[in-house]
Formats: structure tokens, C-alpha cells, sequence
């Protein structure tokens, strides 16, 4: 029996070789940043950060460490090899062109301020869902994480200087929007469109994905909607760089609001999930729908085939 290259599978066997390629480069990934951290800093740190014991002094080095190394690299390159080394489609499955129209990236920056009301109700509302009875356990697991998750985060965006916020923006922003958008909004998008037919399935399947893979489940209902509006980013245009440009704005500005609230520039905490009314609420929804139809337009303008050549929906 021949077998058939990857790139003539079926989409749901490609992406099935992917999830494979990607946790086993992560996990590679993930070995060797503990060897670096073990190698750098010694032992007691690295038993530190399995332990979750974060007063140590080195802690916050090795943590950088940990996500370059163990997550960020792995997460840009697990589609890289399999765009490019796999299925030998990078076009396709990367969406790299900057052959698009700049205005999208105007209207992509309007469509993410416009949307933190959104985002705060989201997140307003996932923090009042509870799990059934017979998932406590579950649900007291997730809580316990995502409060070492939340101490770990804070200590990553201790900014003491601007160049501390600068490497943040570069590092948490720019870097993890780059790789991001080009796993989710690049492979795995159009694989989920070759796989539905369907320009919405595919977006918003993708967009839970991507929030479930942040295993956030208190955060989950506000990055579903950011990954799908970054979503329609990239489907509309047939380019990966607008969803990174949104990824960015929405990471790099809360880089920027917790630098500003930590030096006492501001007095709204980037916690803070009242900072929105009701009001607010239907006006961003509405805005929204209004600039991602523009977006839509504009983009299609130019490019208004989706990845197989059909009409985009």
C-alpha cells in the first residue's frame, strides 16, 4: 500500500500530525529550558518553580526562561515545520503575504480599543459560571492554578524601569501575538476551514481552541472573542499580520496599563473589571459588528477568495 504525503490527507488527519508535532516539540521544549534553568541557576531554583514556590530570588529569570524556551519557540515553531517541512505549503497554511491593504490595520486597531467593553462583559460573566456539583473538585483545580497562574504572571510584568516595559512588550506582546496567530490563525484556522467548509465554524472553532489552550477557564469566554475577531482578521484578508497586529494591541496594551498603574500614572487597576457600563457594553457590540463589517470590505476589496479559492462567507 502507498502512502499518500501529508498534504494529500485528509484535513482531519493533518491535523492530527500537527497536534502530534506540537506537543512533542514542546515537550522537547520543555526539557530543555528546565536543563537551562538547571544548568544557570542550579537546582533549588528549578525545584522551586515545579514546587511553585516563587520567593526565590532567581525565580524570575528562570520563569523567563521556562516560557521562551518551553512554550514561546515550540508554539512558533511546531507550524513553521509543518507548514513548511510537511504538507510544503507555507503560503497556504502560514498566510504570511503582506500583500494587503494597510487601512486593515487602522480598522484592526479600532475594532480592538472599541472592544474592551465587550472583553469586560465577557470576562464579568465567566467569572460568575460554576461548574455542576459532581466537577468541584475540577472546579477547585482550576481555580488553584489560575491563582499560581495569576502570581506568576504578576511577577513577569514587575516593571521597574521603562526598559523593563519595553522587553514586556517585546517579549509578551509582540513575540507570543507572532506565534500565536501564526498556530492558530495560521494552521490550525485553515485547517478547521478545509475541514467544515465554513468561514464562521472554522473562525470560531479556532477561537476556542485558543482560548482552551491557554487552560484559563475563568479567562475563557473573553479570549474565545478576541480569537475570533482575530480571526475574521486573518480569513477576511487571507493574511496572518493583521491578526498579529490585533494579538499585539490587545497584549501591549495591557503591558502598558499595568506599567502605568504600578508607577502610579494611573488609578484604574488593570484588574479591574468595572470599569465599563451597560451602556458601553451595547455601544461596543455594536461598533464592533459595524468595523468588522468595514474591515470585511475592505479587505475583500482586494482579496475575496478564502484559502481554496471559494467565496468567503
Amino acid at each position: 500500500m502507498v502512502k499518500r504525503p501529508v498534504n494529500q490527507m485528509t484535513p482531519g488527519l493533518q491535523f492530527l500530525v500537527f497536534i502530534c508535532i506540537s506537543i512533542g516539540i514542546i515537550l522537547l521544549g520543555t526539557v530543555i529550558s528546565f536543563v537551562i534553568v538547571l544548568a544557570t541557576q542550579g537546582l533549588d531554583v528549578l525545584l522551586d518553580v515545579l514546587r511553585g514556590t516563587l520567593n526565590n530570588p532567581g525565580i524570575v529569570r528562570a520563569l523567563y526562561v521556562l516560557q521562551i524556551v518551553g512554550t514561546t519557540l515550540p508554539i512558533f515553531i511546531a507550524p513553521v515545520v509543518f507548514a513548511c517541512y510537511i504538507v510544503k505549503q507555507p503560503a497556504e497554511y502560514l498566510k504570511t503575504t503582506i500583500k494587503i491593504n494597510w487601512v486593515l490595520f487602522v480598522a484592526a486597531f479600532f475594532i480592538m480599543m472599541i472592544s474592551m467593553p465587550l472583553i469586560e462583559l465577557s470576562s464579568n460573566i465567566n467569572q460568575k459560571m460554576v461548574l455542576p456539583e459532581f466537577l468541584k473538585g475540577i472546579e477547585d483545580w482550576m481555580k488553584r492554578s489560575e491563582v499560581m497562574a495569576r502570581k506568576v504572571t504578576d511577577l513577569l510584568l514587575k516593571m521597574d524601569t521603562v526598559a523593563d516595559m519595553i522587553k514586556n512588550l517585546v517579549l509578551v506582546g509582540l513575540l507570543t501575538a507572532i506565534v500565536e496567530e501564526f498556530m492558530f490563525r495560521g494552521v490550525v484556522q485553515t485547517l478547521m476551514m478545509k475541514m467544515t467548509k465554513n468561514l464562521h465554524a472554522a473562525v470560531w472553532i479556532t477561537a476556542i481552541l485558543f482560548s482552551a489552550f491557554h487552560m484559563e477557564f475563568y479567562g475563557f469566554l473573553p479570549r474565545m472573542i478576541i480569537g475570533a475577531i482575530l480571526g475574521y482578521f486573518a480569513a477576511w484578508s487571507g493574511s496572518v499580520w493583521p491578526a498579529v497586529w490585533g494579538h499585539f494591541l490587545n497584549n501591549g496594551t495591557a503591558v502598558v496599563v499595568t506599567y502605568l498603574f504600578q508607577h502610579k500614572m494611573i488609578k484604574t487597576s488593570p484588574d479591574s473589571t468595572h470599569v465599563f457600563n451597560y451602556g458601553s457594553y451595547i455601544f461596543s457590540l455594536i461598533i464592533i459588528i459595524i468595523l468588522l463589517l468595514v474591515y470585511k470590505n475592505l479587505a475583500q476589496g482586494k482579496n475575496s477568495h478564502d484559502f481554496n479559492g471559494e467565496e468567503l462567507g
